[in-house]
């Protein structure tokens, strides 16, 4: 088996965030890490809406990421620390729109390894040196430089080694241009390794050691080194030179300490918690991220604590020495991984888990009513200040990125019976978790719908003016007359245009600089700016029946053979062509490209004939309608397309969005013509127009629905695309150096044209039966739209009804409170409330506890409350779509997994739930008190539970699997068959040979395949007739699964927890028919190899993925497509693992793999091949992620690799979409 790797949904999850102006214009980006790509982001400050720049895998694993400036620089770099044991800087050219590698040196092994650097990064503010950092022992200084010509230099790494020595922490001490300083949390562990008895590591403190470098000397001086109090988890850097004090910030467990060399005193400050706050009191509050703000005038820090609340930060100083640290809470919001504050007052929240925000920074909250904490209010040890949370008052939301991560479980499933299968995915955790339905579509946002009088049947837009930024009219023609409408701060309908409103319209467009030109039935209206109207009528009896029109040419049919051309003339007028031409068969549609830059005419018309034939004719002067090219079609052509598309980005993106750049409109720059032929039997049809022969070539399919398929050119980001109409919508355009086809998330739509005006810059005005509507498409690139449904614990898995399609799902959450128990907690610390005021206080005393009692802050923006110690959590099965379904379990019980089974025994047909529980359960070490299974009955449509029986049993029940009408549950290490009982489970079978724990069960036929925590998949076969499991095959290696999938009754894929997919198959030779030795009779030697079974499964294809994968199904994803193995990992990740149906196939895949990993190695640095081989070698799976590479490297690497194949470069892209399209979108 052949398998080839396909990223259908990119990481969402964000691992670091920096910002800086990586373009080298005015404009602020965000560069994200998403674990093993890198992608740039730009919020357009107008709007606030946030564009994807570029996306790029790298191949390895980023672990940390900084941005810094040379001294006197306009442009950031970006410096990387991977798994490849190499420091790599990068830089964003906006031409290419790529990031280029300017250095990278060597210093230590790959992979993530305790003593190799690249774990820590720490950058000297102004640029000249950084600190590269591993977990234990060692750190590397490399000085940054310029040479003569401006380009960035970087010196040999100077050591700064220390043995038996731990790091949790280094930052950039900001000491202006005096030698770079580094400041790094560290703590030695040599003592405490000499001593057994642990009392060292108990007294063992942290340190906070500064490292001086000296550029001088050229070598690193361990300055000074101090014991802290606490214990800290990260530093911040505080500005210094002209603009600040200098020093650090030092975070630690519910404390703030600011230190700095010299006669500076340390500063300490109480962390502020909540008032009346649920959690447990006793646990300590600690920051998690910070976020600097520096103008010349000012600076603050925002730091966000473990429940959300962000604080804002300022020093105060008297003669450079800080006297005191203000504290004042600013907002809350979900707790963050990276925080960044932009220079055009955004402030960017990478979520740890689920979505991502963009927030104005409305107010810096100086002048409110909040109170303001400082180190110099005295306290007691041990106390601290207190501020109550509310919503939001500082920030405000402009835009959101969607994120999946952390994905915990999946499904396909067509449950909406839309043809396409829909993915069921459960993601989030606590009470931001939700369960969302993402389906293969563009997310469609309406901004306006209206009624119009009849059915129209077609619709346009044109501008007075071509250099006019917004559209001036929209114009609705019906089967007897046409409506004109004017946009402006509403759309009204006017009748002084020039249009003439008492005859249906065929096509209407902007002629010229200033005219407009209406073609109907009975001739051609050429309006003029003054509102002067010449018209030409149809001949005779003759009428017109097809046209085509651009910014100078008009062409129409006569009675459906006879081809009029015109051409706008220097003056102005439209001028006949003398000769008209007849064609040999009634034209079904037409075709004009626009005009070119600087040219006078588009040089080609595409008609479509009825004897399914496509002819291309040339519009030069010398031979005018004269026939180029010709292409014979499988069905007549409904309507065609001429765009120009695929230039390089950077006529859009920094054109578009960045006002300093000048268009870059270079002739390598120019994009390819195609033409796009949209079928009557729904079929889409993309070909290459050469610009000069007229020659048709390279012809991509793709079955686009059951209507004919009619085609519009809009403008998509500055760029053209194309809308193509079916039974459903689709937008053909060119994002991110590829081609997407992507389907609206929209009903469906007859016909429809660009639409531009002040409220929706780039939009498309649309008719759907009687209505007009206006539509914008904002998330391009994104491959799937989502509906989310909030759940109220963390998922844990769902099973789906086979009847109903109904889903069940399963949340548990450790150390949670369940509404009871919350309510109970409540009453309880307002009765404390209530009893502490005196006389006096009492009638203040109780308005403040119902006050307190009837408070209810969102818990998925202020956090669940930590219930502490002692209470395990909260556990509830939940059915969407039915009210109150939520049965809450126990406090103390944890609902571990689920299965619907129908019992033999029952003989009612009826589908139960059976659950398993662990109770009073302790993760680390992990202790629990036993567990229960739980079986409820459902009824026949799914919308409520009756609960059966429990049964009680002295293990967990990690996994459970329906098997031959009756229940395989792994309790513990136990595999066992239970059968259902009147008042609780019977057990009828058991196996006690897998090792350590049982994690999933699968079954088919009398197999059962049972994964093991750390040991893989054990095969083993039910025998009926002795009542007994017996394991006849196992893995030869270890594996700590996290998801399997039977392939087939021999075939299985297993997941693990190190990111890696691996296909076990059974040989032939391997026979299920095996005994177990009863008597213990059997020699040694016979019993097993190598300490199991005595038959081995074989490993048929190796993969690492690289994130976790937690879901794994065969599943078709598109109607009529091939199965393939679908994946979603816990970073938000789905991809898909697609089989290779021909052997040649693998081949040429094979040899693109190849020639990609010399051609275009990785950007970090990582061996592309030792990356996919972590921890197995590769086997069998080629890797679509980088064979797509392909598609946006330069052209000359493009010719030399497809010369090297044999092929030329289209053909290489065209099989890459093929493959692409057979699976999956």
């Amino acid at each position: 088996m052949y398998l080839y790797n396909l990223t259908l949904q990119k990481g969402t999850g964000v691992t670091h965030a920096v910002h800086g102006n990586f373009s080298g214009g005015k404009q602020q980006e965000i560069l994200l890490s998403r674990g093993k790509s890198l992608e740039l982001l730009r919020p357009d400050s107008n709007t606030g809406k946030v564009h994807t720049l570029l996306s790029t895998e790298i191949f390895g694993c980023i672990r940390a990421l900084m941005a810094f400036r040379l001294t006197g620089g306009t442009k950031d770099y970006i410096v990387v620390g991977s798994d490849s044991g190499r420091i790599v800087i990068l830089e964003y050219m906006p031409a290419k729109n790529a990031l280029e590698k300017v250095h990278q040196e060597t210093f230590g092994k790959s992979g993530c390894r305790r003593i190799v650097p690249g774990q820590y990064f720490a950058i000297d503010p102004k640029g000249r040196a950084v600190m590269i950092g591993a977990v234990e022992k060692q750190k590397l200084a490399y000085i940054m430089n310029r040479d003569t010509q401006a380009r960035l230099t970087i010196s040999s790494p100077l050591e700064a080694h220390k043995s038996n020595t731990l790091t949790y922490h280094m930052v950039g001490v900001d000491v202006g241009f005096d030698n770079p300083m580094f400041a790094c949390l560290e703590i030695d562990y040599e003592e405490s390794d000499l001593d057994p008895t642990g009392d060292a590591a108990q007294r063992t403190q942290q340190t906070l050691t500064f490292y001086e470098l000296d550029l001088g000397l050229n070598h690193v001086v361990r300055k000074y080194s101090e014991p802290l109090e606490e214990h800290a988890n990260f530093l911040v850097s505080v500005p210094g030179g002209n603009d600040g004090p200098s020093g650090v910030l030092i975070c630690s467990e519910n404390y703030l300490t600011y230190k700095n060399l010299g006669d500076q005193h340390d500063i300490r400050c109480p962390i502020p918690r909540r008032r009346n706050d649920l959690d447990d009191p006793e646990r300590g509050m600690i920051f998690i991220c910070s976020a600097t703000h520096r103008t010349k005038s000012m600076y603050f820090f925002l730091l966000q604590t473990e429940q959300g609340d962000i604080f804002k930060i300022t020093l105060e100083t008297d003669d450079d020495v800080v006297s005191e640290i203000k504290l004042k809470y600013f907002d809350t919001v979900p707790p963050a991984s990276a925080m960044c504050v932009l220079k055009t007052g955004f402030l960017f929240v990478a979520s740890e888990f689920g979505n991502h925000y963009l927030y104005q920074i409305a107010h810096l909250g100086d002048d409110d009513d909040e109170p303001e904490f400082s180190s110099a209010m005295p306290l007691e040890e041990g106390e601290t200040f207190f501020f109550a949370p509310r919503t939001l008052k500082n920030l405000v939301l402009v835009d959101e990125l969607p994120s999946f991560a952390p994905i915990i479980t999946s499904q396909v499933a067509d449950l909406a019976n839309e043809d396409t299968p829909q993915l069921y995915v459960l993601c989030g955790r606590g009470p931001r978790s939700t369960l969302r339905v993402l389906r293969h579509g563009l997310e469609v946002s309406e901004m306006a719908v209206s009624e119009l009088p009849g059915n129209p049947n077609a619709v346009w837009t044109v501008k007075k003016r071509a250099d006019d930024e917004f559209d001036a009219y929209i114009i609705v023609s019906f089967v007897n007359a046409t409506l004109v409408l004017s946009i402006g701060e509403t759309v009204e309908e006017v009748t002084d245009s020039g249009f003439l409103g008492t005859t249906p319209t065929l096509c209407c467009a902007a002629l010229g600089d200033d005219a407009l030109v209406q073609v109907y039935p009975d001739g051609i209206r050429h309006i003029r700016s003054d509102k002067r109207v010449n018209e030409w009528k149809a001949p005779g009896k003759k009428s017109i029946t097809k046209c085509a029109v651009n910014q100078r040419q008009v062409v129409i049919t006569l009675s459906g053979r006879e081809l009029v051309y015109f051409e706008m003339d220097p003056t102005g007028e439209l001028n006949e062509y003398t000769e008209r031409s007849e064609m040999p068969a009634e034209i079904m549609c037409m075709a004009l490209g626009t005009v070119p830059d600087g040219e006078q005419r588009s040089w080609f018309l595409a008609v479509g004939l009825a004897d399914n034939t496509v002819r291309i004719l040339s519009l030069d002067p010398n031979n005018c309608l004269t026939p180029c090219s010709m292409q014979a079609l499988p069905s007549p052509a409904e309507s065609l397309c001429l765009v120009e598309m695929g230039h390089t980005e950077s006529t859009t993106s920094a054109g578009a969005l960045d006002d300093d750049a000048p268009p870059q409109r270079s002739g390598s720059n120019k994009g390819t013509i195609y033409l796009n032929i949209g079928l009557s039997n729904g079929v889409l049809l993309r070909t290459v127009l050469d610009p000069v022969s007229g020659d048709l070539a390279d012809t991509r399919t793709r079955y686009l629905g059951s209507r004919p398929v009619k085609l519009f050119r809009i403008k998509m980001q500055g760029a053209e695309a194309v809308l193509a109409m079916s039974s459903r919508s689709w937008l053909s355009y060119y994002h991110q150096n590829r081609f997407h086809l992507t389907p609206l998330s929209y009903e469906t739509l007859e016909y429809a044209s660009g639409f531009s005006s002040e409220q929706c810059s780039e939009g498309i005005v649309a008719i759907s039966t009687n209505t007009l509507r206006i539509l914008a498409l904002e998330k391009l690139g994104a491959v799937f739209n989502q509906v989310a449904f909030p759940l109220q614990f963390t998922p844990r898995t769902f099973v789906i009804h086979p009847d109903t399609g109904r889903m069940l799902i399963a949340e548990t959450d450790h150390n949670a409170y369940t509404e009871d128990t919350k309510s109970a907690r409540k009453e309880q610390m307002a009765e404390e409330m209530r009893s502490a005021a005196g006389d006096e206080e009492r009638e203040l005393a109780r308005e403040m506890a119902n006050a307190f009692i009837n408070e209810v802050l969102p818990e998925d923006v202020f956090s669940a409350p930590k219930a502490g110690a002692g209470v395990c959590g909260a556990s509830q099965i939940r059915c969407p779509g039915t009210p109150c379904m939520g049965q809450t379990m126990f406090k103390t019980r944890a609902i571990m997994s689920m299965a619907m089974v129908k019992f033999s025994v029952a003989a009612d047909g009826r589908y139960y739930l059976a659950v398993g529980i662990a109770r009073d359960l302790q993760l680390n070490p992990r202790i629990s008190q036993g567990g229960c299974l739980d079986i409820y009955k459902i009824d026949p449509t799914c919308s409520s539970l009756e609960f059966m029986h429990r049964t009680e049993i002295d293990e967990i029940p990690g996994a459970l699997c329906g098997f031959q009408g009756r229940l395989l549950a792994g309790c513990g290490r136990m595999l066992r068959i239970y059968d259902l009982g009147k008042k609780k489970m019977l057990r009828k079978c058991e196996n006690k040979h897998i090792p350590y724990q049982i994690v999933n069960i699968q079954a088919m036929g009398h197999r059962v395949y049972v994964s093991d925590v750390q040991e893989s998949v054990f095969f083993l076969r039910y025998r009926r007739a002795e009542n007994q499991l017996i394991i006849f095959a196992d893995d030869t290696h270890p594996r700590w699964v996290t998801a399997t999938t039977l392939l087939d009754y021999d075939t299985i894929a297993i997941a693990d927890k190190f990111g890696n997919l691996s296909i076990q198959r059974l040989p032939h030779s391997v026979t299920d028919d095996v005994d177990e030795d009863p008597t213990g009779t059997k020699s040694l030697w016979d019993r097993g190899l190598l300490s199991g079974a005595s038959q081995k499964s074989e490993n048929i294809c190796s993969f690492h993925v690289g994130e976790i994968i937690m879901s794994l199904q065969k599943a078709t994803l598109i109607p009529g497509g091939s199965e393939a193995l679908i994946y979603s990992t816990l970073n938000g990740t789905v991809g898909a693992f697609v089989p290779f149906t021909s052997r040649e196939d693998y081949d040429f895949f094979q040899h693109l793999e190849m020639h990609m990993r010399n051609e275009n190695p990785p950007l970090c640095g990582r061996d592309h091949l030792s990356y996919r081989s972590s921890y197995y070698p590769v086997k069998n799976v080629l890797d679509g992620d980088l064979c797509e590479q392909y598609l946006s490297i330069e052209a000359a690497k493009q010719k030399s690799i497809a010369g090297d194949m044999f092929r030329t470069p289209n053909q290489i892209c065209k099989k890459l979409e093929d493959i692409r399209t057979r699976y999956a979108f």
